[in-house]
């Protein structure tokens, strides 16, 4: 279901982010500092090798299906829990799968035990891809003002606790789950055994990539075939990746990506928009209205309340009352 319907980030969503944000930091640090390091790894190694496999399988199903073949015995299962009997029966989960779907949790699940026993860096990338994409996919800015308040503010954010305090470096190294890319520095040394990393967070990588998303909407409500926004975005993150590596490589200190991911991923396209004259369309995108092709997506959410036996109930009067439901007015509705 949450793959269905998005999660919209609003504009107040955006500006309470930061602060959120730099509560959950400093309370990581603050854990690691008071107990030890080797069970609080142990807990969240669990806890992240059941979202990886998930995410995982998520990620890859679509792919997978290619490599099926076409007589492949294929069953449909549902997994069905509730609580409740009779008519307070409620559901708690529902969700439909099948043996396609079981063959990719069973190859998610050999990376998830990989990861586990080894805590090996190839499969710390396949699970910190796959929540990156699950991340684009899942959140969505309904405007431009939005994406640059949550970009400004985690701009702040990120400069003030890599360059400010020792906070988020101390984390990052600590923190033994895959929360971050690493991209092996002697590869070609050690090879597949290479153990001194690079790391970049996942955030540096979901944050620019839901803002690149709304532009990319943004492109197709122009309706003009071409997705200059989106390529012009995606043009200005390489590029902003790039010089945070320069930058790193010639000061040989940690920094903060998202401070040149910002500036590039929001000033590029503004640059565009201002050449084409469409700033003003572009700020007054909504990206809430739209309907993208295979997006299913609810349009309407209708205000209940009570409790699902008692809403049933009253559904199933109106049902055996047409002439009454229909005198209802659409205000009361």
């Amino acid at each position: 279901n949450s793959s269905e319907m998005p999660e919209t980030i609003t504009s107040r969503d955006a500006a309470r982010f930061p602060i959120v944000a730099s509560c959950t930091l400093l309370g990581l640090y603050l854990f690691f500092k008071i107990f030890s390091q080797e069970y609080i790894n142990l807990l969240l190694s669990m806890y992240f090798f059941v979202l990886g496999i998930l995410a995982l399988s998520h990620t890859i199903s679509p792919m997978m299906n290619r490599f099926f073949p076409a007589n492949f015995p294929n069953k449909q299962y549902q997994l069905l829990f509730t609580q409740g009997s009779g008519e307070s029966k409620e559901e708690i989960v529902n969700y439909e799968f099948d043996t396609k779907d079981l063959v990719c949790l069973a190859l998610s699940s050999v990376v998830g035990v990989w990861y586990l026993l080894r805590k090996h860096w190839i499969a710390n990338n396949l699970f910190g891809l796959a929540f990156s994409l699950n991340g684009v996919e899942l959140l969505h800015l309904n405007n431009v003002s939005t994406g640059c308040i949550l970009l400004g503010g985690l701009f702040i954010y990120d400069v003030f606790w890599v360059f400010g305090t020792n906070v988020m470096v101390t984390v990052a190294k600590s923190f033994e789950a895959p929360i971050k890319l690493v991209f092996p520095q002697d590869l070609l040394e050690k090879g597949l055994e290479a153990d001194n990393f690079a790391m970049l967070g996942l955030g540096d990588i979901v944050i620019p990539g839901i803002f690149i998303a709304l532009l990319l909407r943004f492109d197709i409500s122009l309706k003009k075939n071409t997705h200059t926004y989106f390529y012009t975005s995606f043009v200005a993150y390489i590029f902003g990746l790039g010089l945070t590596i320069f930058i790193m490589h010639i000061f040989k200190h940690a920094q903060p990506a998202l401070l040149y991911l910002v500036p590039a991923c929001i000033g590029f396209p503004l640059l565009v928009a201002l050449a084409k004259g469409e700033v003003t369309e572009m700020f007054s995108y909504e990206s809430s209205a739209e309907i993208l092709p295979h997006t299913p997506r609810l349009t309407h959410f209708p205000t209940v309340s009570g409790s699902p036996a008692s809403l049933a109930d009253s559904m199933q009067q109106k049902l055996s009352c047409p002439r009454r439901r229909r005198q209802q007015s659409p205000s009361a509705m």
